[in-house]
């Protein structure tokens, strides 16, 4: 039984998207690369496709956060400081769960992330619930839907 990954969405599959991966035994983050050369338009907030969606088991979540040498090198910020995956936007009917990257670009001139090029990182982990929660809706959409319906 699949418990936790990354897969290819549906509509990159063929044009070599690789799978992150964690680059030392103690790292806690999985390098999510671009999917497509994308221009970030300076003082913009860009969405930057990486191609992939992930699974994961309920009461789990995949957080996603820029790399910090994108940000000290390159004057990018993750425009909502930090990205939420949530288990269930796995294989929505909207967007498969493709997750894109909010990118802020706080340069003063374009700047292009080029396809494979690392961009964020994702980290697993739990998280709790309060001993009141009654949350049992089921997702509708794609991007920014929690709470839609």
């Amino acid at each position: 039984m699949k418990q936790r990954g990354f897969e290819v969405v549906t509509a990159y599959a063929g044009q070599g998207i690789a799978l992150p991966q964690r680059k030392t035994a103690a790292s806690a983050g999985y390098d999510l690369a671009a999917a497509a050369d994308t221009v970030l338009s300076p003082g913009r907030v860009t969405l930057v496709p990486t191609g992939l969606k992930a699974y994961m088991q309920p009461g789990e979540v995949l957080c996603i956060s820029i790399r910090s040498s994108m940000a000290l090198r390159q004057s990018l910020l993750l425009a909502n400081g930090i990205g939420v995956i949530d288990a269930d936007y796995y294989g929505n009917e909207q967007n498969e769960g493709h997750i894109q990257v909010a990118v802020l670009n706080l340069g003063t001139s374009p700047l292009t992330v080029h396809k494979g090029e690392r961009l964020a990182q994702g980290i697993f982990s739990h998280y709790l619930v309060t001993d009141d929660d009654a949350a049992g809706g089921i997702r509708k959409g794609g991007f920014g839907s929690t709470g839609r319906g």
